[in-house]
């Protein structure tokens, strides 16, 4: 049985949580485990999921209605014990310096790169599997 990675996606545009299952794949690089989504709209969506444990890495839309990526990241630094590492979506590079503010672990600009975001997201992966061993 092959193993799986669970990752959380919060955007409240469904677009840009497609952009992120597409950029993804079945995997984002070979040596990384098959990934499975689990999509958020809302930031009481994301407190529920993170409450309920299993999420290996969280994808945040920095831009997102009513709670931006950036302030939802640092809050859950804060409040989640053990908090999986957050990939933050920023609008622009210059915005990097605010994803450093939020504790965001890793940073790619939207619109999603795929080869950008895939290698973000799998480094993002293999340092939770090493963490984990």
């Amino acid at each position: 049985m092959q193993p799986t990675a669970t990752v959380l996606v919060y955007s409240d545009d469904s677009n840009t949580r497609e952009q992120v299952r597409v950029a993804t794949g079945r995997r984002p690089a070979p040596d990384s485990p098959v990934v499975e989504f689990v999509e958020c709209a809302t930031p009481h969506a994301v407190l529920a999921e993170l409450d309920k444990g299993g999420i290996d890495v969280c994808v945040l839309d920095g831009e997102a209605v009513p709670m931006g990526g950036m302030g939802m990241c640092r809050q859950i630094k804060d409040e989640i014990f053990d908090c999986p590492p957050v990939l933050l979506l920023i609008g622009r590079p210059q915005d990097a310096w605010l994803a450093t503010w939020s504790r965001a672990d890793a940073a790619v600009t939207l619109p999603v790169d795929p080869v950008e975001f895939a290698s973000a997201l799998a480094s993002l992966l293999r340092k939770k599997k090493l963490l984990s061993a």
